[in-house]
Parts: C-alpha cells; sequence; structure tokens
C-alpha cells in the first residue's frame, strides 16, 4: 500500500448549490416546507411579536432578551448612531453619478477610521462594533437618500426605536405608528437567511481574521449586486412598466418570450412560498387602504398570472417592493433598506465565525489547455 495519501474526488457544485459550507446555531431554513427560525424562534411568531431590536439581541446572544436586558439594548443602540461628520461630508460631497450603494458600501468602510475598537477582535469589541455599525447603517442611508434629493441629513432621535428612528432621518418628521411598526416587521423578517451571498462573503473575509468593518464592506459590496439586493428595486421597475391592471398578461407574455426572469417570483432555496412573504403582503395591504391601492392589486394579478403559466413561488422582494412604496421609499434604496435589517446577520455570522475560525478555501475545476511547452520569444514569430 502507498504511503502516499490519496485525496478524496473533490465534490463539484456550480454557484456551491447543495453544499454545506460550515456550521451555523443562528438561522434554520427548510426550502421543502417553507420554514425559517432564528436561534430556534419560528419567523412567523418574530414577525408578529417581536421587535427589531429585540431580533438582533436574540441573533448576537443566542436568547431572547428580558425586559430590563431590552431596555438596555435598546439605549445602548440608540447611543451609536451618530456618524463622525468627515463620513457625512464624503457622502454630501460626492458626484451626481454616484451611486447609493457604492456610498454606502465605501462609507461603512470608512466608519472603521473612527471606531475606536476597529482592530481590537476580542468579543466584547466586536459586539461594540457590531452595535455601531448596526446603528450607524440607519444614519448612513437616511444621508445618503437626503443628499440624493438635495436635503440636509436629519440628525437621529434617541426617543424613537430603530425604525421610526430611520424613518425621521429619511423624511425630517415623524412617521405614523402603522408605518413605523411596518417597518420594524420588514427589518426582522429580512434580518438573516443563512449562508446568503453577502453572509457568505462576509463569512469568507472574517475567515482570513480581517477585521469586522472590512468584512461588513465585503457583504455589502456583495449586496450591491442586482441578483442580490436589487431584486426588490427590480419588481418595482416591473411594476411601474405594467403601470395597470390590464395591462399585466401582456406584459407577462411578453417576458416569458422573451425568455426573461420575472423578478420576486421563484427562489434559490423555497420551493413553496417564501415564509416572509406573507407577513410583506399583509403589511403592504394594510398601508395600501389610507392610498392607493393599484400596485397591490397589480402585484395580485401579476402573480395570479405567472402562477397560471408556470410553477413559481413568490419570495421575499415581490411584497417588500410594494411595502416600501407605500412607505414612500424610492426604488433606488431599496438595495440600502435590506442593509439596514441584514447588517444584524451578518455582523452576528461574522462573529461565529470568529469564535470558530477556519479559513474558507474551496477549490476550482480546471477547464483550462493541458500541459505546454514554453516558447522562447524569439521563436514565437
Amino acid at each position: 500500500m502507498s504511503d502516499t495519501k490519496l485525496e478524496s474526488q473533490p465534490v463539484k457544485a456550480s454557484g456551491l448549490a447543495g453544499v454545506v459550507a460550515g456550521k451555523s446555531a443562528i438561522g434554520f431554513i427548510d426550502g421543502q416546507r417553507g420554514i425559517l427560525r432564528y436561534r430556534g424562534y419560528d419567523i412567523h411568531d418574530l414577525a408578529e411579536h417581536s421587535t427589531f431590536e429585540e431580533t438582533v439581541y436574540l441573533l448576537w446572544n443566542g436568547d431572547l432578551p428580558n425586559r430590563a436586558d431590552l431596555a438596555d439594548f435598546v439605549t445602548f443602540l440608540a447611543s451609536q448612531r451618530e456618524v463622525a461628520s468627515p463620513i457625512l461630508e464624503f457622502i454630501q460631497s460626492a458626484p451626481a453619478e454616484a451611486t447609493p450603494m457604492g456610498l454606502l458600501r465605501t462609507a461603512v468602510s470608512a466608519l472603521a477610521q473612527y471606531d475606536p475598537d476597529a482592530e481590537d477582535m476580542s468579543l466584547a469589541a466586536n459586539k461594540r462594533k457590531a452595535g455601531r455599525l448596526t446603528a450607524q447603517m440607519g444614519t448612513l442611508v437616511a444621508a445618503i437618500e437626503r443628499t440624493r434629493s438635495a436635503l440636509e441629513p436629519v440628525a437621529p432621535d434617541p426617543a424613537l426605536g430603530h425604525a421610526a428612528n430611520f424613518l425621521y432621518m429619511l423624511r425630517g418628521e415623524r412617521a405614523s405608528e402603522a408605518e413605523s411598526r411596518a417597518l420594524d416587521v420588514a427589518l426582522v423578517l429580512h434580518a438573516d437567511h443563512g449562508f446568503n451571498a453577502s453572509t457568505f462573503s462576509a463569512k469568507v473575509t472574517a475567515a482570513t481574521l480581517s477585521d469586522m468593518h472590512s468584512a461588513v464592506t465585503s457583504a455589502v459590496g456583495t449586496l450591491k449586486g442586482p441578483l442580490h439586493g436589487g431584486a426588490n428595486q427590480r419588481v418595482k421597475e416591473a411594476l411601474e412598466e405594467i403601470g395597470s391592471i390590464d395591462r399585466v398578461e401582456e406584459w407577462v407574455d411578453a417576458k416569458l418570450a422573451a425568455k426573461q426572469r420575472i423578478m420576486g417570483l421563484g427562489h434559490r432555496v423555497y420551493k413553496v412560498e417564501d415564509p416572509r412573504a406573507r407577513h410583506l403582503k399583509a403589511l403592504a395591504e394594510a398601508l395600501a387602504e389610507h392610498g392607493d391601492p393599484a400596485l397591490v392589486q397589480i402585484s395580485e394579478r401579476l402573480v395570479e398570472v405567472v402562477q397560471a403559466r408556470k410553477p413559481l413561488n413568490v419570495n421575499v422582494d415581490f411584497w417588500s417592493a410594494s411595502l416600501y412604496s407605500y412607505l414612500g421609499l424610492p426604488a433606488a434604496l431599496f438595495p440600502m433598506i435590506f442593509a439596514l435589517s441584514r447588517i444584524s446577520g451578518w455582523t452576528t455570522h461574522i462573529m461565529e465565525q470568529y469564535a470558530d475560525n477556519k479559513l474558507i478555501r474551496p477549490r476550482a475545476e480546471y477547464v483550462g489547455p493541458g500541459p505546454r511547452a514554453y516558447v522562447p520569444l524569439a521563436d514565437r514569430g
């Protein structure tokens, strides 16, 4: 028997589909049955009863807080919202053609230069950094959008909860309780979703033992892609292109004939309806009662027509587009709203990676030329 240990045959999977790339105690997903849990808690229970702050505490600590712990945590997050003035000045001085997600990516990276714990890799320091990043994300997003609208940034209000404060910084006036709660639930629903593209990129960066700000910057850069964070923006653009309920069938048939993807329908993981979708739909319908119901009506007809032709289920992006529209959020802001929530999941996975770290280094299947003889430059003609 040879003393050379033979390497096992590597698994080949395009896009890592179906590959288990690591262990995690954070989220559980069953795409066949439409189940999503954070730390063992069903997403339906969290959507109905929890808040974003409580959900963040759960993700970071593994258990729900008691009343005193939650009050302290809410106060802590509210106290961390301020962003250094040079970062706000950078946002305001950016060229007009700068993309919102591009600005957010660079601003998140810049936050590290003003964080006293930036290079401290202890758990306590990482929790403080996670708190600042989660709190500051809303300040950055609101400042980017107000700058795009030629308005001055609004300072955060520590008396308001996370979702309500974001809407306040965005609008310059307080939102209604219904609007604040709708956004709060949306943030809960988007907080974590396993090893999705942006979370996995954060893990790859963290696995090199790079700092938390670098890992989150990787995640934001990944989220910037239209196949990830930009999906709900493209749903809104599709609804605007359709324009009226009587054009839905014609629009769908044209898209399918051109073999073009209809965003918001179908999911890489879920083979049934995305469990988050029903809550977003209910929230959109509730807000539509106080405004123009056309967006919900077009959306419902769109699902009906598509499903009559293809077995595609609604995913989280579909109804979030309508909900965010009823909250008065422009489509270009939608991917940043995703970041506003998913920062909680990113930071949780980063800390979990640090706690049991192994460098993430997959192999590639080589498909290039076989062995070739080197020809000296003088002989190449």
